[in-house]
């Protein structure tokens, strides 16, 4: 009994010493800057100018707002001895409503140009998602971190401009398309 009791803990460490090479093997490892990536890409470059083409109209208006704005604040203030009550509140009453033109269509833009801007990046980012998982499966690593939460990397194992550049081959931006006339 007491043999037994002496072969077992030495069977069990043995067995252990045995695999244990095999439960330590090396485990490869990309690391990504994934936003860097995504706005690297041509798509995203083609599809930033795009946009500011496409607003760049109602953002000439919002120029002009403030600039009429300034200009109705300077006039009130410079009048404040000379104009009558009539048109001081007249002036101050073009202020008002340029002030609130001005916040409407500042909010209207930030929310057109922030909907058609999640709208390309989540299409963008899907995409290279999967060119960063075919890179990984063509190269062997076992896993991909994203370089933003790491404190050190070897720049080695960053495959950042790898994917950009599959990314740009697997997905060329179309050629641009008519100009379409600016409008609300």
């Amino acid at each position: 009994m007491s043999l037994r009791m002496g072969i077992r803990p030495l069977m069990v460490c043995s067995a252990l010493l045995a695999i244990a090479p095999a439960a330590f093997a090396q485990t490869k490892v990309a690391v990504i800057n994934l936003q860097q990536a995504v706005f690297e890409s041509a798509e995203i470059k083609k599809a930033n100018t795009e946009m500011m083409a496409k607003y760049k109209a109602r953002d000439d208006e919002i120029e002009q707002i403030k600039a009429q704005g300034a200009e109705a604040t300077q006039k009130l203030q410079a009048g404040q001895d000379t104009l009558t009550p009539e048109q001081q509140a007249a002036l101050e009453a073009q202020v008002a409503r340029l002030q609130r033109d001005l916040q409407r269509k500042n909010e209207d833009l930030q929310a057109d140009v922030q909907r058609d801007r999640d709208e390309v990046l989540s299409k963008s980012s899907e995409r290279m998602t999967a060119i960063v998982k075919k890179i990984a499966e063509e190269r062997g690593f076992d896993v991909v971190v994203e370089a933003s939460g790491l404190l050190y990397f070897k720049p080695a194992t960053d495959i950042t401009k790898d994917a950009t550049a599959a990314y740009d081959q697997a997905y060329p931006p179309a050629p641009a398309a008519a100009a379409k006339p600016a409008g609300k």
